[in-house]
């Protein structure tokens, strides 16, 4: 795997060049986030779907 500074490289170079820092800070946090449930998925630690639909459905009523 590419090591986290060539990543983070990579992706502030696909940002648009008037990028702001602000931007890049998101962006970093989002991959943050998504690679850490990616981790959680890979450790077995997800909820199944259907415990997502019925927790959902709470909020989801009228």
């Amino acid at each position: 795997m590419k090591n986290v500074k060539k990543q983070v490289i990579q992706m502030i170079e696909s940002l648009p060049e008037d990028v702001s820092v602000e931007d890049i800070m998101a962006e970093l946090y989002f991959k943050l986030q998504v690679d850490s449930g990616l981790k959680e998925l890979d450790e077995g630690k997800g909820i199944p779907h259907e415990e997502v639909e019925r927790r959902m459905a709470k909020w989801l009523k009228k």
